[in-house]
């Protein structure tokens, strides 16, 4: 099982940090960056949809077509945890590259939304403190990483649990 979790872990992570690297580039001269969001999270479900194959090939080519629904969710968690370490990495090497400019340009996005939605005077002082305190939060890089792979884990483990589902044979059909 470790080969398999390693080998579409490591790719999942490849797939979906160059994807993210990808998207901003395409989207680094942009004013809104909310489209990142869901190009963001379509990358990821594409990327972790690599669960399925990892664990129906380990099902069908190392566990005699039988599997339990919980090996399937772990190997699917533990794709999800590799991937996400290749993802955190991949977005400290962008945020360190970049300056550390990302906070500054995302509070100035979500201000300019606010005022262009009629947000009171008063709830944008709310919110511009809030937004100087995530700024000086994510400053610690244990943090910003931790956070970083709390944006793909969800992904990961709604697909685990899909698979599992779909994917888990406790016996094997005869075709006789």
């Amino acid at each position: 099982m470790r080969k398999t979790v390693l080998t579409y872990g490591i790719i999942s992570g490849i797939i979906v940090t160059t994807m993210m690297l990808m998207s901003i580039w395409i989207m680094k001269d942009k004013e809104d960056l909310s489209g990142g969001m869901l190009i963001g999270y379509t990358t990821m479900v594409i990327s972790l949809s690599l669960i399925f194959f990892a664990v129906k090939s380990y099902r069908d080519n190392e566990l005699g077509g039988l599997i339990s629904f919980g090996k399937c969710f772990l190997m699917g968690l533990y794709i999800t945890l590799i991937a996400g370490c290749i993802y955190a990495t991949g977005w400290e090497f962008y945020y360190r590259q970049s300056g550390e400019q990302y906070m500054q340009k995302y509070t100035e996005m979500y201000i300019k939304q606010m005022k262009e939605s009629g947000t009171t005077e008063a709830q944008i002082a709310v919110e511009i403190k809030k937004m100087e305190d995530m700024q000086e939060w994510y400053k610690n890089p244990v943090l910003r990483f931790g956070m970083t792979i709390m944006e793909i884990l969800p992904v990961g483990l709604v697909i685990s649990l899909v698979c599992g589902l779909i994917l888990k044979k406790k016996t094997v059909v005869s075709n006789i």
